[in-house]
C-alpha cells in the first residue's frame, strides 16, 4: 500500500470517529427522579430538561443531572435550653427540590443546597425553639420540639425547596442533668404510688364505716319494728314453726313446773323445763 493510499486511509478513520464522537456528544439521557440542567460555554439554559432521551450541541454544551426524589441527610445539632443546659439534637432531614426551581437550585447552590441552605436553617430553628424549654421538658416533649421546629424551617426557607419531615433520632444530655433527670421521675413515680397506697386505704376505711353504719341502721329499724309492732314476733315464730306440736308434762301436784318435749324427740333427750 501506497503512503499516499495509506494516509488517505487515516484520515477517513479519523473522519468517521470524529463523527462517532459527536454523535455521542449530541444525545443525552436525562434518567427518572432526575431534571437536566444545560450548560453552554458556562451559560446556564433558563429551561430545565424533562428525564428521557434528547439532543444538545456537541462539545459546547453539556447536561447536569438534579435529583427532584425525596433525600435524606443526617444533622447534629447543638443547642440551648432555657435553663441553659447543653443538648445535642440528632436528626435526619427528609427535603426534595422542587421541579420548578431545579435551574435556580443549580445556579445558586451548585445543586446540592443542604449545606449552604437547608443545615443552617434547620440548626437556628431547633435552637429557636429549644431555648423556650428546659432540658427536661426538651426530652419529653421531642414530639412537640419537632413539629415546631419543623414548621419554623419551612418558613425560613419558603417554597424554593420543600423540607418535608425532620425526624429526631436522639437527644443527648450532660451524664450528670440525665442522672438528675432521672432521679426525679424515680421520686415522683414513688410519690405517685404512695398517694395511690393512701387513697385505696381512705377508701377500704370508708367502706368500713358506711357498712357498719348500714347494720347499724338495720339493727335500729328491726329493734323499732319489733317494739312498734309486738305481733311481729309471733308472725316471726309462725313462719319458722315445722308444723309439729311440742308435747307439755305436768311437773307433779303443786310444783308449778311443766315440761315441753318436742315431738321427734329422741327418748334420751332430756326434757325442756318451762
Amino acid at each position: 500500500m501506497s503512503s499516499n493510499a495509506l494516509a488517505k486511509l487515516i484520515g477517513f478513520a479519523l473522519i468517521v470517529l470524529v463523527l462517532i464522537t459527536a454523535a455521542a456528544q449530541s444525545t443525552y439521557v436525562v434518567q427518572p427522579g432526575f431534571r437536566g440542567v444545560q450548560v453552554t460555554l458556562g451559560k446556564v439554559s433558563e429551561q430545565f430538561k424533562p428525564e428521557g432521551f434528547g439532543t444538545k450541541v456537541p462539545f459546547v454544551s453539556t447536561i447536569l443531572p438534579v435529583p427532584i426524589r425525596q433525600l435524606t441527610r443526617e444533622l447534629n445539632a447543638e443547642c440551648y435550653s432555657s435553663d441553659l443546659q447543653q443538648v445535642t439534637v440528632r436528626l435526619r432531614v427528609l427535603y426534595r427540590i422542587p421541579e420548578a426551581a431545579v435551574v435556580k437550585i443549580f445556579q445558586d447552590y451548585a445543586g446540592d443546597p443542604f449545606d449552604s441552605l437547608i443545615a443552617p436553617r434547620i440548626q437556628e430553628a431547633l435552637k429557636e425553639v429549644t431555648a423556650l424549654q428546659s432540658a427536661e421538658q426538651i426530652v419529653k416533649k421531642r414530639e412537640e420540639i419537632k413539629t415546631r421546629s419543623l414548621a419554623s424551617v419551612k418558613q425560613k426557607i419558603g417554597d424554593i425547596l420543600y423540607v418535608e419531615d425532620l425526624v429526631l433520632e436522639n437527644i443527648t444530655l450532660s451524664k450528670e442533668l440525665e442522672a438528675a433527670i432521672e432521679s426525679k421521675m424515680v421520686q415522683e413515680q414513688e410519690a405517685a404510688k404512695a398517694r395511690f397506697t393512701q387513697q385505696k386505704s381512705q377508701i377500704e376505711a370508708d367502706t368500713v364505716i358506711i357498712k357498719a353504719k348500714g347494720e347499724a341502721e338495720a339493727i335500729r329499724i328491726r329493734g323499732e319494728a319489733l317494739r312498734d309492732t309486738p305481733g311481729l314476733i309471733q308472725l316471726q315464730i309462725v313462719e319458722k314453726w315445722d308444723g309439729k306440736s311440742p308435747l307439755v308434762i305436768g311437773g307433779g301436784e303443786n310444783t308449778g313446773t311443766n315440761f315441753i318435749l318436742p315431738l321427734g324427740t329422741p327418748a334420751s333427750s332430756p326434757p325442756v323445763k318451762k
